[in-house]
């Protein structure tokens, strides 16, 4: 019986398929049902917190498992809670998506929605074990007074793992990072993985809210993360020809502050992109609050963000368009990066906004700007910044003169590294460089690297004071020597 209901509900997903595609992975239908998976499993699942399933499994719910047979939702929760979550201080198995095996189809009728089916594969690993296993499944979701409830879940063709050599680094740790964010006092962290130039791993840990988990899609702010994007934009238009590298900028923008100091003259795309403008990092910080120059342009490092806005503003001035409708059409659209913006507005989702902390755990004020700032307070997403650096490691937009450019050292900056084009550079063994960029304000810190030889990258996102307490161990675990090559570097 169990197994023809499979084939039925397989075979009618199929048929359907030819008439109503498939959800795009950038929908909000299927964000949405992502979302509601990762509250189950990675939160519900993962770390037996029954009330997530007891919110989203429907009062109607009948699970059929192809080892364990029919439950309904009393039994399945019965079951779960004098089972794998009898003690859950020593629950040992984790379940995880193979996210790219999700599909997700929207159910409708008459023309509304009213459920969608989502087919995929998950994995399920123990601890004390050194094999993973795997199985299919099919979910179908139903909207139930306007909120999603799982009504019918499929999980079947269970077996080992074969092929998990390098799959099952990305998810062996999880017990020990959500240690670290307790102990350092870091409510949320986003990590992200990128191998052979894909977006691999998403993982979101921690909480949004008190008692409210962090959903794979949650909301950062990413602080001066916000420079790569205004750094691609300039990049790709110079690919484009539409805008010179080393151009002075006096052609489009002065300062008012700076106009009587012939060294505004001197200032290029390619000084500001390496930091050696002579600019403080912002000029609120001198004692008559407005902008100077500290050196002779070109001549030394000293990283600033007025730099970055002052590329905006004559950006601005050349193009007569913002730096918002800029990145939009050269960045934001063509990668689909639909939960990234300069400015807080209605748009913003602040039900998945990572609010920033200090380090006593007291909530800082999220900051709102309502115009562009070029160098700080990005909103976006793992998976949207995923794609972001994705983009720049596959070159895309990007001359080949461009893009060796931005991977040459331009000016050093200590530690052996040097600032190329927008991107620190780190000189890792075998002639391979590492390219990164961090980002601190309060109650943020975050940071990215890539390693272009072999497209491998990561994102660590946090929202904290404290967040860089569990950089070093993360980068070391996910890029393997040349992670430990970075900290030796940094720990010099």
């Amino acid at each position: 019986m169990i197994k023809k209901s499979i084939l039925y509900l397989i075979t009618a997903i199929a048929f359907a398929g030819n008439s109503i595609a498939q959800a795009d992975k950038n929908s909000e239908l299927y964000k949405t049902i992502l979302s509601k998976d990762s509250l189950l499993f990675e939160v519900g699942f993962n770390t037996c917190d029954i009330k997530q399933f007891e919110n989203l499994l429907s009062s109607n719910l009948k699970f059929y498992h192809d080892i364990d047979g029919i439950s309904d939702k009393t039994k399945f929760l019965f079951d779960l809670k004098n089972g794998l979550c009898k003690n859950p201080e020593k629950r040992q198995v984790k379940r995880f998506l193979v996210k790219e095996s999700t599909q997700i189809f929207p159910l409708y009728k008459n023309g509304i929605l009213y459920g969608a089916v989502q087919n995929g594969e998950h994995m399920f690993l123990e601890e004390r074990e050194t094999q993973a296993g795997i199985a299919k499944f099919t979910n179908v979701w139903q909207l139930e007074k306007g909120k999603w409830k799982l009504t019918t879940s499929f999980s079947f063709d269970h077996k080992v793992y074969e092929n998990q050599t390098t799959e099952k680094s990305f998810f062996d740790n999880d017990a020990e990072i959500e240690k670290w964010l307790k102990e350092n006092k870091v409510p949320t962290l986003g990590l992200g993985i990128i191998e052979n130039g894909k977006l691999k791993q998403i993982k979101v840990f921690g909480e949004i809210s008190k008692g409210i988990a962090a959903p794979y899609n949650t909301i950062f702010n990413v602080a001066s993360l916000t420079k790569p994007v205004t750094t691609m934009v300039a990049l790709k238009l110079i690919s484009a020809n539409k805008w010179d590298l080393d151009e002075p900028l006096y052609n489009y923008y002065t300062d008012p502050d700076i106009t009587n100091d012939p060294r505004n003259k001197k200032i290029t795309t390619r000084i500001i992109l390496s930091h050696q403008t002579g600019f403080p990092n912002w000029r609120y910080l001198n004692k008559d609050k407005k902008l100077n120059f500290q050196f002779e342009p070109g001549t030394q490092y000293q990283y600033s963000g007025e730099g970055m806005e002052y590329l905006r503003k004559a950006l601005e001035n050349k193009f007569h368009k913002s730096l918002e409708q800029l990145a939009d059409e050269l960045i934001f659209q063509p990668l689909k990066m639909k939960d990234t913006q300069f400015i807080y507005d209605k748009n913003v989702d602040e039900t998945r906004l990572a609010i920033g902390y200090d380090k006593d755990g007291n909530p800082y004020e999220p900051q709102k700007n309502n115009t562009a700032n070029a160098a700080d307070d990005l909103l976006t997403t793992i998976e949207d910044y995923g794609k972001f650096l994705v983009s720049i490691m596959n070159e895309e937009g990007l001359s080949n003169e461009i893009a060796e450019e931005m991977k040459t050292n331009q000016v050093a900056i200590g530690k052996g590294k040097h600032f190329g084009l927008g991107f620190e550079i780190y000189p890792l063994d075998n002639n391979e460089i590492a390219l990164s960029h961090g980002g601190s304000d309060k109650g943020v810190n975050t940071i990215v690297f890539m390693v272009p030889k072999t497209k491998q990258g990561l994102l660590l996102f946090t929202n904290s004071d404290t967040g860089t307490s569990v950089y070093e161990s993360l980068i070391k675990q996910y890029l393997g020597e040349k992670g430990q090559k970075i900290i030796d570097i940094e720990t010099k």
